[in-house]
């Protein structure tokens, strides 16, 4: 289990998160209550839909709380958002765990929670911190339909060794990915792929290529809506090939205080996956709502307005 313990280290109240062992539930004590609640806060997004939905919950969960917030939505990319908080033009913005340590520290090979973690902590800037991740994770994973997998007993990505030849659409870069086709022969002994590069995210092109028989397997990220609708079966990785991708608050050292933190905790205490799918979902059919009514939405489903 991961949790954190906020230690008083000055009298300047710099207040610092130290990591334990699972990313699932959080625990905080002896926050400096030298800290004031800060009447402002600044909150960013990355430039894709689920990053602006969750910046919105952590939004209104404060506003909630009394704080006002400046909205900095679809900022860009990493080498964007990541200076823009370390220099104070936001406050705090939502991250993923394993792709951000890969952004700080390119040569790390940690992909478990727990490693990633502790690593998160020794790699951040020293104006930057994290706090509790979300249950929600994002991230690669490999899927068949519930057919493929009953006629063949596949529950983990090992089970693939057993079957002649297998057929596996992704992102041209799993190909050459340690979590991609070099990992799955080196920790699976899956050898024998006949590979389709498919430029979607794991999105309707990936998606329909396992639903009509094109492919066997698909690489689609994990609150990709059509996982849940399609009922498709996700293969266990045991071995960790895929890194750990938790959704969790980034936040610059000087905004956070007792309030600021309890409240994020809170929300991310109650975000899972699925709820990440189905909030994705809600955006992506048919009749589409806005990142701001899903964000309310969820807030009251989970007594957090």
């Amino acid at each position: 289990m991961i949790s954190r313990r906020l230690i008083t280290l000055s009298a300047a109240a710099v207040l610092v998160l130290t990591a334990c062992s699972n990313p699932n539930t959080a625990a905080q004590d002896n926050i400096d209550e030298a800290a004031g609640a800060a009447e402002s806060v600044s909150i960013g997004s990355a430039n894709f839909p689920e990053s602006e939905i969750i910046s919105e919950i952590y939004a209104q969960a404060l506003e909630a709380q009394g704080f006002e917030v400046d909205r900095h939505f679809q900022i860009g990319a990493r080498e964007v958002y990541l200076p823009a908080l370390e220099n104070g033009e936001i406050d705090l913005i939502p991250e993923y765990t394993g792709n951000l340590l890969s952004y700080l520290d390119p040569d790390t090979t940690a992909t478990s929670a727990e490693t990633i973690e502790a690593e998160l902590q020794e790699a951040l800037p020293d104006a930057l911190d994290i706090l509790d991740p979300a249950l929600a994770e994002n991230k690669d994973s490999l899927n068949v339909t519930p057919e493929f997998a009953a006629e063949h007993d596949l529950t983990s990505i090992g089970d693939l060794a057993e079957l002649d030849q297998v057929r596996l659409a992704a992102n041209p870069e799993f190909a050459e990915r340690s979590y991609g086709l070099p990992g799955m022969e080196e920790l699976y002994g899956v050898t024998d792929v006949e590979f389709t590069a498919i430029s979607d995210g794991g999105g309707p092109a990936t998606v329909q290529a396992l639903l009509d028989g094109t492919v066997d397997v698909a690489d689609i990220y994990t609150t990709t809506p059509a996982i849940e609708e399609h009922n498709l079966v996700t293969l266990e990785d045991p071995e960790q090939m895929i890194a750990a991708q938790y959704v969790l608050p980034v936040i610059r050292t000087e905004a956070m205080n007792e309030q600021v933190v309890d409240t994020l905790n809170e929300v991310s205490a109650a975000l899972t996956t699925k709820s990440l799918s189905q909030m994705n979902a809600l955006h992506s059919g048919d009749d589409v709502q806005e990142p701001a009514e899903i964000a309310a939405n969820w807030l009251e489903e989970n007594d957090l307005n």
